[in-house]
């Protein structure tokens, strides 16, 4: 549905986005992840029509748009800061585009009323004044007030981002059922991967003006394609330093050499030691001691040093870490979880 075609984006003498080539589904929704700074708004601006591509082109259903005013695109966008009206109403923030497209007081009116109740907006709330808003309120206005328009494309430019978290969680839910039951293509740019994994049906990460990978959430997640997505995305442990240090650890399951690698926090065990256990063919087993744990209710964080090196790990089980906490533990893990990448190679000049 809509596809970037070698698109670059400069800003005098700075290349903000880098021969983009991207392809979103209609009614997907999709996301531009990634750190302040890599592109990802940039690319929404460009889609959107407030930025002009130095070179490239962008099309939608086929037709090339990369010239066309941003009012004849179809595409609707939520601020950051929303960018409401204070001074009017709900009922007139969200009824503003179709007055000024001049369309019948009986279609306007008719619609505010549909999409308010689609976004959980009462009617009692429709005569009240933005101002007197809560902030997660004021962010359903703007998606009404989006949506009323029948855009064919709505872009969301971190919505939630001055929400406090448990707001975060609730309205990222309700973003999601609001986008299946309109069902319209949707394009979301957030620095948050929790909100990018929850909320997408693919995701693009986004790294200094290029685009690292492009995959479902659990593609992204299990399947990290560069040393950067699996940085950025979850809680990792670097194991090349382990693995240089204690080889003979690792010798059985046959790491390739030149590589760098890494493990989630979730795929290792912590046990109490027991040289006795047989090993499994793919299982690395590595002595430590046990030396922190975080209690965060639903699990606890904790800290194994093997020789000189920490390694973090994800656990149910409360109380048998705290009997092991200042142990000697076995740190467990199946090779096939470890993640890995070729290292690039220094030219030598």
């Amino acid at each position: 549905m809509i596809t970037f075609n070698d698109v670059t984006v400069t800003f005098d003498d700075f290349t903000a986005v880098k021969q983009l080539n991207l392809e979103i589904n209609e009614g997907e929704f999709f996301t531009f992840l990634g750190p302040s700074g890599c592109g990802k708004t940039t690319t929404l601006r460009t889609l959107v029509g407030f930025i002009q591509p130095a070179s490239g082109s962008i099309s939608l259903h086929g037709t090339d748009i990369t010239a066309l005013p941003t009012e004849k695109r179809g595409i609707n966008m939520v601020f950051q800061s929303y960018a409401l009206f204070p001074t009017m109403t709900v009922y007139e923030n969200i009824a503003f585009g179709p007055t000024v497209s001049k369309r019948p007081k009986a279609d306007i009116h008719r619609d505010v009323l549909d999409i308010a109740a689609k976004v959980d907006l009462k009617e009692t709330q429709l005569e009240k004044k933005v101002s007197e808003l809560s902030g997660g309120q004021q962010q359903r206005v703007a998606i009404a007030r989006a949506l009323v328009n029948k855009p064919n494309i709505l872009v969301l430019d971190e919505p939630l981002s001055n929400l406090d978290a448990k707001l975060r969680v609730q309205l990222r839910a309700e973003l999601k059922r609001l986008q299946k039951q309109v069902g319209i293509t949707t394009i979301y740019v957030t620095h948050d991967q929790e909100e990018a994994l929850t909320l997408s049906d693919r995701i693009a990460v986004f790294n200094e003006g290029n685009v690292e990978q492009v995959g479902t959430p659990a593609e992204i997640y299990e399947a990290s394609a560069t040393p950067f997505v699996c940085r950025f995305i979850g809680d990792n442990n670097h194991l090349t330093p382990l693995v240089q240090s204690d080889y003979e650890s690792f010798a059985h399951v046959s790491l390739p050499e030149g590589h760098d690698f890494f493990i989630r926090v979730e795929k290792l065990s912590v046990r109490a030691r027991d040289v006795s256990t047989p090993f499994d063919e793919n299982e690395v087993r590595l002595e430590g001691e046990l030396v922190d744990t975080e209690y965060y209710g639903l699990y606890t964080k904790c800290t194994v040093r093997v020789g000189e090196h920490d390694l973090r790990a994800v656990q149910i089980n409360h109380e048998q870490l705290n009997a092991l906490k200042h142990q000697p533990v076995h740190v467990v893990f199946d090779r096939r979880d470890v993640l890995q990448y070729p290292l690039e190679k220094v030219a030598v000049t």
